[in-house]
This record gives structure tokens, C-alpha cells and sequence, in this order.
């Protein structure tokens, strides 16, 4: 039996039950796979009721269409950033910082969420999408699958959790190279180095892997998945949560920069910026 839950229809965010397992479909502004400030404040919603409601037992993220995450939508956030720089005060810092804590309370409610959380991707992954993925307990990506930390290649210093969580997925190494260089890596590079747990051929069976994954969790005590989760955290959150709390304060203190503005503006004009690291 199948039933859709009311926290679907116009909404940013789709929500399918279905033999305990949630699926939880995200779909940005125009239906394309971007993450505008509507996505993030119903991302919170969503997984929070997700977390308190027993008939889930696992949850399955999937993006609107072909791609699971662009990121953020520079067209509506770069707007918002420039104007707040161009203000340049302290209300104009608070109301930044303020702005990315309920961010950040977004992705840090799937990552709290008691109940398994799986990222189905294909396609792209990208910026504030990693950060997303990341938050998830595993990962299962198709083959053609593309992945980036991209924030530095904008100007901003990836604040949502990727340089926090992925240290623990994929080491200091990998993660300071994707971090600091911005590249985009394939789904079989992503795979070596443990950012995603499976790989497989195609969209159809990347579902397929995850619901089987699903599927076999939510056979589990429900009592025992969300102590397994406590547990895996209890070293993990605090740090984490250390870690957010001053990525919040260093943007909110240096994102307002030249090179920020450069960023957006080449953004707009589809070219590379150049940065003057001021």
C-alpha cells in the first residue's frame, strides 16, 4: 500500500511511504535540482516529522529528475549575498549569520534524524548537494555520477557541513584536495575514496540498490537502528557541531569580500572569475 504524505504537492519537497520506507524527493525552484531558502526551511520540517513518526523506518533522498543536487541557486542566494555585502554593517553580518544557522539547521536535521538515511544520486552532486549527501548514512551513486566541494571555485568557504562530516567519510587528504582545488570527481573516483558506498550502472538501478539497502534495514529492530546511530554520533556530533558553529563566524566575518562579488558577477556573465584574494 502506498501513501503520499501531506507535507507533498506544491511543496519544495515530495514525501512517498511505502512499505516503511520513506522517499524523500527534493525539487527546487522550477523543478530543477537547486537548493533555494524555501528547500532548506522545508528540509528541516520534513525530517523532523520523518524522525518522530514510527511508521518510518528508513528514509531514501532522491533529487527531482536527472541530477540529485546542483547546490545552492546562485541566481536567488547570489543576490541576497551581494546585497547584504553592499549593506556591509553589523545588522548586515547578523542577519548573514543568522541566515546560514537555519541553513545549517536544515542539513543538520537529516543528519540527526534517528532513522537510516540513504542519498540515491545520479548525475550531479555539487556545493550545498555534497553537504546534503554527506549528512546521509550512506551513499549510492549511478556511474555517472559527477561530484564537487565547489564552494571555493564562488568564493565562500563550503559552511554546511561537507568540511565538517566528510572528514570522518573519506579522510583529511581527500577531503582537503576536493576542498581546496573545487575539482569534480567521477562516481568511480568518488567510490575509491569512500564518499559513496556503491556504484552502479545506471538511474534505475541505483533506486534498485538503495531500496534493497533500505530494505534490508528496515527488516532491523527500529530500537537498534536508532541506537547504532546514537552511538556511530557520539564522537562525531560534537565535533561537527564545533566545526559549523565557526564556519558560521569566519563567513560571516570574511564572506563579504572582492572576491565574492567577483564570483557572482562572473557567474552572471558565464565566465572564470579572478580572484584578488581581497
Amino acid at each position: 500500500m502506498e501513501s503520499e504524505s501531506d507535507l507533498s504537492g506544491e511543496r519544495r519537497i515530495e514525501v512517498v511511504l511505502q512499505e516503511r520506507i520513506a522517499r524523500v524527493r527534493l525539487v527546487g525552484p522550477g523543478g530543477r535540482a537547486l537548493m533555494d531558502a524555501r528547500l532548506f526551511e522545508e528540509l528541516g520540517e520534513v525530517f523532523k516529522s520523518l524522525d518522530q513518526d514510527d511508521a518510518v523506518r528508513v528514509v531514501i533522498l532522491v533529487g527531482p529528475d536527472k541530477d540529485f543536487s546542483l547546490g545552492l541557486d546562485l541566481k536567488s542566494a547570489g543576490g541576497l549575498l551581494i546585497s547584504l555585502a553592499e549593506a556591509g554593517d553589523t545588522e548586515a553580518r547578523q542577519d548573514f549569520l543568522e541566515l546560514l544557522q537555519g541553513w545549517q539547521d536544515a542539513i543538520n536535521a537529516v543528519a540527526a534524524c534517528r532513522k537510516p538515511t540513504i542519498a540515491c544520486i545520479t548525475g550531479w552532486c555539487v556545493g550545498a548537494g555534497v553537504d546534503l549527501a554527506a549528512a546521509c548514512d550512506i551513499r549510492i551513486a549511478s556511474s555517472d555520477s559527477v561530484f564537487s566541494v565547489r564552494e571555493v571555485r564562488v568564493g565562500i568557504v563550503a559552511d554546511l557541513g561537507s568540511l565538517q562530516r566528510l572528514a570522518g567519510v573519506i579522510g583529511d587528504g581527500h577531503l582537503r584536495e576536493l576542498a581546496l582545488t573545487g575539482d569534480d570527481i567521477s562516481a568511480s573516483r568518488a567510490a575509491s575514496i569512500g564518499l559513496v558506498n556503491h556504484v552502479t550502472d545506471g538511474a534505475e538501478n541505483t533506486m534498485a540498490s538503495a531500496a534493497g539497502t533500505a530494505a534490508r534495514m528496515a527488516q532491523n529492530s527500529p530500537l537498534v537502528l536508532r541506537g547504532v546511530k546514537e552511538v556511530l554520533d557520539t564522537e562525531r556530533g560534537p565535533r561537527v557541531a564545533a566545526g559549523l558553529r565557526y564556519t558560521a563566524a569566519w563567513n560571516a566575518a570574511f564572506i563579504f569580500s572582492q572576491d565574492l562579488r567577483e564570483a557572482m558577477q562572473a557567474f552572471t556573465e558565464g565566465r572564470d572569475p579572478v580572484f584578488s584574494g581581497r
